[in-house]
């Protein structure tokens, strides 16, 4: 990037009237491009004469800047298709700039950053303040100035700081398989435009991929879960996949799973409707809201999706422990436990799984925000991008201590949704019961059974998720950052 501001845009450090110098910036830009000297820049010129500048350009933002500047549709640029597109792009940043610019005195600050982000509801304190500023400032003065601000953005498709929040928000779009996480937090434009719907389906057919691809480690969680109180001899992990293939063959590592993926749309759906009733509620007549009022909202609206959805955790439970033949499908599954066991055997173990709520959503948030923060204080430097690598590494260690904190309370509710169709269980006992029964039998670490094939699927469900998702916005239509 310095290369690029040094090389190209010198002469463009100029008064806006001086349109004849910022065209032979152009020109001097598209003559180093154009490696052939054809007339014409491709993909491939493009993308190797940036980078020999410092500016790595994504997939995404190469076929946007062709898109936008290819009048023909070719897969290459001409000068006048190729200025055309800096002279719009350098409009659309012009606009964006003043709108920052609150006191317009010609330069953005850090406390112009926090108030645009209070605006779109995000609140940033003035440290994470610089650091946005520090990615974008040349000359060390902690402010930004117009040719900052353009050379900065020139060869990216943000046109506005709302880009930049997407390194700063909690995403948790990728999935582990767990359905206590906070809501994903979307701007007012990503609702106006659409793209906060095309995110929650590409992470939910994500979350359908990852899930049925570790839907195997899944079943055998539950089963180590729930047999180890009832069996003599523990269960491990050989012998839980030992059991599962001669009781049901192979098919068998995925019962339970139709009912995981089927539950993930609704679930999906009613935390993010619920999440801002809740922020709105919080509110009131204020325009944002504040952290802890975002973490309550989150949490409650897990709650609310998680008791109108949660008969379809217990059929989960029930189809992941049926023995061949035992069940025709969801439905018949779903008549036969309201027939033996009435209407109430749906929120068998709800009392646990909301309890879990809260430990796992504070715990998952703070560690996650103190990785990344701890990352970004010590390793970047000037930039205010962690990066896509660091983010998933800070999502993924945050979400399994998060899981490790409310582990006890899943174990107890998958137990409790179990019980009655379990041969030789005993009488149904009640959470803390359960709690007391299992302490004494095994020990504190019969709280934790299953917690090793719980823990051996995060990765792969991340990496999993991870794939799935990328190609699917780019299906939609979604642009990278």
């Amino acid at each position: 990037m310095e290369l690029v501001r040094g090389f190209v845009f010198a002469q463009a450090n100029c008064k806006e009237g001086r349109d004849a110098e910022r065209e032979m910036s152009y020109a001097q830009l598209f003559a180093k491009l154009d490696t052939n000297k054809d007339g014409q820049v491709d993909v491939k010129e493009l993308r190797q004469g940036l980078r020999a500048m410092g500016v790595n350009l994504d997939t995404s933002t190469e076929q946007k800047m062709f898109k936008a500047g290819n009048a023909d549709q070719e897969a290459q640029l001409n000068f006048k298709e190729f200025s055309n597109y800096l002279r719009d792009h350098e409009k659309k940043l012009k606009l964006t700039f003043k709108s920052l610019d609150k006191n317009n005195d010609g330069t953005i600050d850090a406390s112009e950053i926090v108030e645009s982000l209070k605006g779109l509801g995000m609140h940033i304190d003035p440290q994470q303040a610089k650091k946005i500023l520090q990615s974008i400032d040349a000359d060390g003065t902690l402010t930004v100035d117009w040719n900052e601000w353009r050379d900065h953005f020139m060869f990216n498709p943000a046109t506005s700081i709302e880009e930049i929040i997407h390194f700063w928000k909690h995403s948790t779009v990728l999935d582990i398989g767990d359905s206590l996480t906070v809501p994903d937090e979307f701007t007012e434009e990503e609702k106006k435009t659409g793209i906060w719907w095309r995110q929650l389906v590409a992470g939910g057919m994500a979350g359908a991929v990852s899930r049925t691809g570790t839907a195997p480690l899944d079943r055998l969680k539950v089963l180590m879960q729930v047999h180890c109180q009832i069996l003599t001899n523990k269960m491990n992990m050989y012998d839980g996949f030992k059991q599962m293939l001669k009781e049901g063959g192979i098919i068998s590592l995925w019962r339970g799973n139709g009912m995981n993926v089927f539950k993930i749309a609704p679930e999906t759906a009613l935390k993010f409707t619920t999440y801002e009733q809740y922020k709105k509620l919080f509110a009131g007549d204020r325009k944002t809201v504040a952290p802890h009022e975002r973490f309550m909202a989150g949490s409650l609206a897990g709650a609310t999706a998680q008791t109108i959805i949660y008969p379809m955790e217990v059929l989960k439970t029930r189809l992941a422990l049926r023995k061949t033949g035992q069940y025709g499908g969801i439905t018949d599954c779903a008549k036969k436990i309201l027939k033996k066991e009435g209407l109430i055997a749906f929120y068998k173990g709800y009392i646990p799984n909301i309890l879990g709520i809260i430990p796992y959503a504070g715990i998952d948030l703070a560690i996650y925000e103190t990785l990344k923060n701890t990352w970004l204080n010590n390793y970047a430097k000037d930039s205010a991008d962690p990066g896509v690598l660091v983010l998933l590494g800070c999502g993924t260690a945050s979400s399994t201590c998060g899981q490790l904190a409310s582990y006890p309370l899943a174990l107890i509710r998958t137990r409790m949704q179990a019980q009655a169709s379990l041969e030789g269980g005993g009488h149904p006992q009640n959470m803390v019961e359960l709690f007391k029964s299992i302490v004494a039998k095994e020990g504190v670490l019969g709280l934790y059974r299953g917690l090793a094939p719980n823990f051996m699927k995060v990765i792969p469900a991340v990496c999993i998720s991870y794939v799935v998702y990328e190609n699917m916005k780019s299906t939609l239509g979604i642009v990278s950052r």
